[in-house]
């Protein structure tokens, strides 16, 4: 797919919460062996005064930064997250009053599991391809749910990244294309009233994550007639490292194309924030010149994918706000399992 006018992104930020928590302090607390393997060495996790609305306003405001514009021409607010603070308010609202962006603005939360902030992505690419808009901004965000205990627990992580689409002429990356790829299939979910999301277990990898980021991504390099070598830096979604690191060797792309945006090796699984905080981690390193290919990947199921291609611009503006790096190093270690409950508000006296 491509708009009718030229796209590019205008700015980016990230956000990732202070406290970690290892993941050996989970495993010791269940009774697991926390010398075994581990899919990740620690993941982040919200302060006790942070939730999705206050991170993505952090990203947000990053994005505004490298952009350089004024908000009150920014004619879209996209939150994509299925951890919102309300059942019935949307975010958006308040990400565009606290950056600047009301009342001349549509703005809302979309939902589509972890692929909620990509979604974000195609609508702002539309609305300012289309015309209707100069500035969209979409975000992923997440403060990621996980049941004491389970599996996803060693994982859901919390953060994201927020991207400005604009004109051409501002672009740190020029849009080139876009693609998704959908269907019906059950996986990841969380029903009305529960307070933490469930497995499909046996269609997690196939055919959910494998099925579809494989189906986007083929889509999107046989329609631009791309190969992985035509690429400097490839991301996909992350839910772990295996899993990342798979559907990358299948579709051809090597560990130092992937490298810089795998953040889950650091934080976790930030959900509707993995592979935005990825995209931005490449930003970060990226330069004019650089193709990037980009695909999320949403139970339920679903993927998007983009090509990109950076512009002499993103060098200009990279240190007008936090790298993705400066939050992966400011950490506070939570060493204590208890002390993990109480902060991620998992303690529930109702």
């Amino acid at each position: 797919m491509k708009t009718a006018a030229e796209v590019g992104i205008a700015g980016y930020g990230a956000y990732i919460p202070r406290p970690r928590i290892a993941t050996r302090a989970i495993a010791r607390a269940w009774g697991r062996d926390e010398g075994g393997r581990l899919p990740v060495r620690e993941k982040s996790v919200p302060s006790p005064d942070e939730d999705t609305v206050t991170m993505a306003i952090e990203a947000a405001r990053g994005a505004v930064a490298r952009a350089g514009c004024d908000p009150g021409r920014i004619r879209a607010v996209w939150v994509g997250t299925e951890s919102k603070p309300y059942a019935v308010k949307p975010g958006g609202t308040i990400v565009a009053e606290a950056i600047g962006a009301t009342p001349w603005v549509s703005a809302a939360d979309l939902e589509f599991a972890c692929k909620a902030g990509s979604e974000a992505m195609q609508a702002a690419l539309a609305f300012v391809g289309s015309g209707m808009a100069p500035y969209a901004l979409a975000i992923g965000m997440d403060a990621a749910q996980s049941k004491p205990g389970d599996h996803l627990e060693f994982t859901a992580a919390a953060g994201g990244a927020a991207f400005l689409f604009g004109p051409p002429e501002e672009a740190l990356a020029r849009v080139e294309a876009s693609t998704s790829y959908v269907t019906d299939t059950p996986d990841f979910f969380r029903k009305q009233h529960m307070h933490y999301p469930e497995h499909g277990h046996r269609f997690t990898g196939e055919p959910s994550y494998f099925t579809h980021s494989r189906g986007a991504s083929r889509g999107l390099l046989e329609a631009l007639g791309r190969r992985a070598t035509d690429y400097r830096w490839a991301v996909f979604h992350q839910p772990n490292p295996k899993f990342m690191r798979r559907i990358a060797a299948e579709m051809g792309f090597t560990e130092a194309q992937i490298a810089p945006g795998a953040v889950v090796d650091h934080i976790g699984n930030t959900y509707s924030g993995a592979s935005l905080l990825g995209l931005a981690g490449i930003l970060d390193v990226a330069a004019e010149g650089d193709r990037i290919f980009f695909c999320s990947y949403g139970s339920g199921a679903g993927s998007d994918a983009f090509s990109l291609v950076v512009t002499r611009r993103l060098a200009e503006v990279r240190d007008r706000a936090p790298l993705v790096g400066d939050y992966i190093k400011r950490r506070q270690p939570i060493e204590d399992y208890g002390e993990y409950l109480r902060i991620a508000r998992k303690v529930r006296l109702l």
